[in-house]
């Protein structure tokens, strides 16, 4: 299991919730943004195949 500790999307529509969200414009600033988050939260990113990307921690 993890924790979702960010969520990188272009719909803000299709997300809500407790984690923070990235609000990008394109699918390249959302790829840019969520591995450049992968990298300084030391989690995983994970592609929704919906416009959403979520950043999960596994090791919580």
């Amino acid at each position: 299991m993890g924790k979702i500790v960010a969520v990188v999307t272009a719909d803000i529509n299709q997300v809500a919730g407790g984690a923070p969200i990235f609000i990008v414009s394109n699918s390249d600033e959302q790829q840019k943004v969520s591995f450049k988050l992968e990298k300084i939260l030391d989690a995983s990113a994970h592609d929704l195949q919906n416009g959403t990307m979520i950043l999960v921690d596994h090791k919580i």
